[in-house]
């Protein structure tokens, strides 16, 4: 977001804010008003569900195939207002990244162990923007605000936004983007269904938190966020194995070399791995997914002091 673009939004807050009557009191020493307006900073940690790593035994749904250990940090910022409490929206920019590696499974003897074998990994940065509304249930229970800002406040929310993801993977200690290398043969004739993939995508962020009034001036929320995403490819797996001869049709002789190196790693668990194309490589039935966990710290304006 932009330096014009967040003066414009603040002003027209402050704009709004003076607009609105005071309403009630916050406490003895803060009026308050039917709109305020909060920015707020936000550190927690950022997961995926996709394809590579899970569990033991067959792959499942959700948390239930969660890599904990893979969760790496991310951070955000963001600006928004609430109205009496009951309902807000908020728009955040956020930054940070995701992982998984099939060698988490090592020494795992159930079915998953094939994954092991597959010996994939990713990661990708993650940046996006998003515009989220907030329900206050409890509030919207609540038949008057009249009694001021209640002290604890779960939520839930809902929303859109539009991220970019880059997987890479490494090989002797270099990190390769894999987008260019169509390694499911995205773009190529001999798999007319599969189409190359783009690196900014729309998702649709779901989940719930918990607010704190710390002050009248600063708030505290730890709010969990899933993104729903249009696209099976945060960690470019997605299907079956293709023929690695025609890599060198489409692509330079770097990127055939190294897409033929990256495509199937199962050779280098097993020397006796032969690469068969149209083997199980992915899961294609739904799309990959990631969440955060977050603090957030926010500002709150609009209050007047007495």
């Amino acid at each position: 977001m932009n330096t014009r673009l967040t003066a414009l939004l603040i002003c027209m807050c402050t704009i709004a804010l003076r607009a609105f009557p005071q309403s009630y009191f916050y406490n003895n020493r803060y009026y308050d008003r039917d709109l305020l307006f909060e920015i707020s900073l936000s550190a927690g940690g950022m997961n995926c569900f996709t394809d590579l790593g899970g569990r033991s035994g067959r792959g499942k749904g959700f948390i239930k195939d969660l890599n904990i250990i893979h969760t790496r940090l991310t951070a955000a910022a963001g600006i928004g207002l609430i109205y009496r409490y009951r309902v807000g929206i908020r728009i955040d920019l956020q930054a940070g990244s995701i992982y998984a590696n099939d060698r988490i499974l090592k020494g795992d003897q159930s079915e998953a162990h094939m994954r092991y074998l597959r010996n994939l990994h990713f990661r990708s940065s993650v940046l996006e923007i998003l515009a989220i509304t907030e329900w206050f249930p409890l509030a919207l229970l609540r038949g008057t605000p009249d009694e001021g800002a209640p002290r604890w406040s779960p939520y839930i929310m809902g929303g859109a936004g539009v991220f970019q993801f880059n997987p890479q993977a490494s090989i002797n200690g270099i990190w390769v983007e894999l987008q260019p290398l169509r390694t499911e043969g995205q773009g190529f004739a001999e798999y007319a269904d599969r189409r190359p993939y783009k690196l900014t995508q729309v998702n649709f962020p779901v989940g719930a938190g918990l607010k704190y009034e710390l002050s009248a001036l600063f708030n505290l929320k730890l709010e969990v966020l899933h993104r729903i995403t249009s696209t099976d490819y945060l960690d470019d797996v997605s299907t079956r194995y293709i023929n690695p001869a025609l890599f060198s049709n489409y692509l330079d002789p770097v990127q055939a070399r190294l897409a033929e190196a990256l495509h199937d790693r199962g050779g280098e668990l097993n020397n006796s791995h032969v690469p068969t194309p149209g083997a199980i490589r992915g899961s294609n039935k739904k799309n990959d997914a990631y969440f955060t966990v977050m603090c957030k710290l926010s500002w709150v304006l609009g209050r007047r002091h007495r």
